[in-house]
């Protein structure tokens, strides 16, 4: 039966998070060094989010590079950078045929010019598509995020511009990266590893995780939908009993 068939279109996840895990797992499997598993890590990147925007989800976050990834060998870095720019050049056309909005998060002045020059052009160029956003999280760490949001909202205070009686979750939720996306409802991470890695920490106060053991080159669009089916066969309650939610669907 076709997987897609299972689904709930009624009941999609509003935005899904991505930790893409496994690409060097993946190469070493295969007697290659780390960089060829990035390399083939762009068929699962196209499924996922072709997968996404069948079903109607309206956000989806990759993480794309981490704040720690700058740590990995220099060679291994430069490589990353040099296959996200190409990417984003080679797979333009297929945002825009595809209503995708790009945008990104995080430290992106960390990376070279070239890089922020062609990302903004992407980001641009796409400004205007509608049907699903896709956000990278590129020199992205949720801590830093947060402490950046903590001194945002300090120097306001301090300005006048803002109470301390008036600062709330909203307040915080407006002054985070993702302060224009709704937050996550599923969280899906490759490779088996069960953690959350430094990845939209507030966003996901009441995300579903999901952990799969396929490593990410591998990952497929039915993997994507059964993710998908997973979270819709789970009972989301944000802390109420399961009476209470049974109720309130009456």
């Amino acid at each position: 039966m076709d997987k897609k068939l299972q689904i709930d279109l009624q009941k999609v996840p509003q935005h899904v998070a991505v930790i893409m895990d496994g690409n060097g797992r993946w190469a070493k499997g295969k007697g290659m060094g780390r960089i060829f598993g990035h390399k083939n890590a762009l068929t699962a990147v196209r499924e996922t989010i072709q997968s996404a925007n069948e079903i109607g989800v309206k956000a989806i976050t990759l993480y794309a590079f981490s704040t720690e990834n700058w740590n990995r060998p220099k060679l291994e870095v430069n490589a990353l950078i040099n296959l996200l720019l190409t990417s984003l050049k080679k797979e333009l056309p297929n945002f825009q045929e595809n209503g995708v909005q790009v945008k990104a998060i995080g430290n992106t002045n960390s990376f070279p010019k070239k890089f922020q020059k062609v990302l903004s052009e992407v980001i641009n160029a796409t400004q205007n598509n509608s049907k699903i956003t896709l956000t990278f999280a590129l020199s992205y760490g949720s801590r830093e995020e947060i402490v950046n949001t903590i001194k945002n909202i300090s120097k306001k205070v301090v300005n006048n511009e803002l109470k301390i009686e008036e600062i709330d979750e909203k307040v915080i939720n407006n002054h985070l990266y993702t302060f224009n996306l709704p937050e996550v409802d599923l969280m899906i991470r490759t490779s088996g590893e069960r953690r959350v890695s430094n990845f939209l920490l507030w966003q996901m106060a009441y995300a579903e995780l999901y952990f799969t053991n396929v490593l990410w080159p591998d990952f497929r669009k039915s993997d994507f939908f059964d993710a998908i089916i997973e979270y819709q066969n789970r009972e989301r309650r944000f802390g109420k009993t399961s009476e209470q939610i049974e109720t309130s669907n009456e």
